[in-house]
């Protein structure tokens, strides 16, 4: 009997972070616990299908009783990279633990740096600061649509981002300043992303476009998605996660335009029989309500998803399995409109998944990625794959039966 399960759908609720980590407190996060307090400062949440995967058993989240009986497997994963950011979340559960943080910059990027930069894409930028998108552009939008300079300016994470109006800075053309960005922020200025911000619309009225893209630093090493890839086995990305890992290991890749436009995809690629891996993230969560401190907003797109999960599920075959889990978490109802050091949730399902079964707390998100690679039939040696603990018995990786 081949042992093996035929696809994983690996779907990353971006930020929905379940608990403060225990040095939360170095990052200024004490207290944060993403989907428990927003679950109180809405009067609960309603997630019934997460909830009967076991998603309540994980954490006290008004609104998601514990299952009796859940239907999947469930845990939580600790962070162990340094950082807190979408990168440093993401390659961890790919299997890389990153030593030292990558470089932020309170003040804004150093005078010799955005020297260079100026030189190279020809006219001077706007801003320089820490800000939020959305604000920055209500403040230095009428001026860059005046002047035709880019705002360029960043945040508690690790990123790079140039913000432009799309019928003054041509899509196209804002690309360009970010690869030359990019090229630029290297050594001690190694940045995890570069981000083109594009929007459209006038003074007062901006809006934010779905041509964002994200240029991130390549893997120092090796992930299991290479792994996968060299073993035959395809990684199909869904959203931004290609952007995240520069392509590296990514079979193919489909763009998404927020969470219910990902959800449509990973339909159409089950639709499709798209075999290996699926790995998808769902962005909504954290860019527009964690950042933006909106815990009403934030609780409507987790129950708008909560109401999507039979949909996927309804295609999943005999030796298919749905995990769901996080990158970091993003507190809407925090002061801080930054991420947070917490806990993420893991909850699998599938016909070859016990049910009921508690992972615990788990040491690194690369516990993961060994998991994933044991469904394969893959030795990954970064973590301690949980596959083993989950498996129905005859469906052990590798067991011959």
């Amino acid at each position: 009997m081949d042992t093996r399960v035929n696809r994983i759908v690996l779907i990353v609720l971006d930020s929905v972070g379940v608990g403060e980590l225990p040095d939360a407190d170095e990052y200024g996060d004490s207290g944060s616990n993403t989907l428990g307090n927003l679950a109180l400062a809405v009067g609960g949440v309603n997630l019934p299908h997460m909830a009967d995967m076991g998603l309540g058993k994980i954490a006290d989240i008004k609104g998601v009783p514990p299952a009796l009986e859940p239907s999947g497997a469930y845990g939580r994963m600790a962070e162990k990279s340094k950082g807190k950011d979408t990168t440093t979340g993401h390659w961890e559960l790919a299997g890389l633990i990153l030593k030292e943080a990558f470089p932020v910059y309170p003040d804004g990027f150093p005078e010799d740096l955005i020297k260079k930069f100026v030189e190279q894409i020809g006219c001077p930028i706007l801003a320089n600061k820490v800000a939020s998108g959305t604000e920055i552009i209500n403040e230095l939008g009428e001026e860059h649509m005046k002047t035709g300079y880019p705002i360029v300016y960043t945040s508690a994470d690790s990123v790079f981002q140039i913000a432009a109006h799309e019928e003054i800075i041509p899509v196209e053309k804002l690309y360009e300043m970010c690869k030359i960005a990019r090229k630029l922020l290297t050594g001690k200025h190694a940045v995890g992303r570069v981000i083109a911000r594009p929007f459209i619309g006038q003074p007062g009225n901006f809006e934010r476009t779905a041509n964002r893209h994200d240029y991130s630093l390549k893997p120092p090493k090796k992930t299991i998605l290479n792994i996968l890839v060299e073993n035959g086995i395809s990684v199909t990305a869904v959203g931004k996660i290609n952007d995240i890992f520069a392509g590296e290991g990514i079979s193919a890749s489909v763009k998404s335009k927020g969470n219910m436009d990902g959800v449509d995809k990973i339909i159409d690629l089950l639709c499709k029989d798209t075999k290996g891996l699926i790995f998808a993230n769902l962005v909504d969560f954290d860019s527009k309500y964690g950042h933006r401190n909106d815990p009403e907003g934030y609780a409507k797109a987790l129950e708008a998803f909560d109401l999507r999960l039979p949909e996927i599920i309804s295609l999943l075959g005999e030796k298919d399995i749905i995990i769901i889990t996080a990158d970091h978490g993003c507190d809407p109802t925090t002061e801080s409109t930054d991420h947070s050091r917490e806990y993420v949730p893991v909850l699998v399902y599938g016909h070859l998944i016990q049910p009921g079964v508690n992972i615990g707390v788990r040491e690194s998100f690369t516990d993961l990625a060994s998991t994933l690679g044991e469904f394969f039939g893959i030795n990954y040696p970064e973590g301690k794959s949980f596959a083993g603990e989950i498996l129905k018995r005859g469906f052990l990786a590798n067991e011959n039966v």
